[in-house]
């Protein structure tokens, strides 16, 4: 993986650690705050998120001193015909959006899926969180569909739309 991102940007993007947790949580609790990104009400603790997460598909954005986003991937079943199937977790904090850096994640994170075999990613994004529904088309994510009160949160159903990608280099 390269060191430094193409654009130029005033980020790069390099592989999570484990030692990256507080930042990632922070991140994450940001998000869950919102209301639009994530059904989840509570940050896991990080066993209980490392273990929901494909180990080679873990990335983040860092400037000189922080990290402004995270992405990664999830296995979407334990069954062997879904080996080649992941869900797609981005996250940018509050005072890093409208950089890029949302966008540089995910395109990492398609090259680095697609190396590791991946040849569908999917995201499942509340229709109100207009900006990551954007993000994930800018990067060749179509929609499939609307699964109608899938979850409810703070008491409310909520609609989350179904987008995928398919690799046309893996296999297919």
């Amino acid at each position: 993986m390269p060191k430094s991102n193409p654009m130029m940007l005033d980020f790069d993007i390099r592989a999570m650690r484990s030692d990256d947790w507080p930042a990632i949580r922070n991140i994450y609790s940001e998000g869950i705050a919102s209301g639009n990104a994530t059904f989840e009400t509570e940050t896991p603790e990080w066993a209980k998120w490392d273990q929901g997460h494909l180990r080679d598909c873990r990335l983040v954005a860092q400037d000189h001193q922080r990290i402004l986003g995270w992405a990664a991937l999830s296995p979407v079943s334990s069954r062997r015909v879904y080996l080649g199937v992941a869900e797609v977790s981005i996250y940018v904090a509050a005072g890093a959006r409208g950089r890029g850096v949302g966008k540089m994640l995910l395109q990492w994170l398609v090259e680095q899926s697609e190396g590791c075999g991946i040849w569908t990613l999917q995201a499942g994004i509340f229709p109100e969180n207009v900006p990551s529904i954007a993000l994930h088309k800018s990067c060749g994510f179509r929609e499939v569909g609307t699964r109608q009160k899938l979850g409810q949160r703070g008491g409310v159903w909520r609609d989350v739309l179904l987008l995928e990608r398919r690799s046309s280099r893996v296999g297919i």
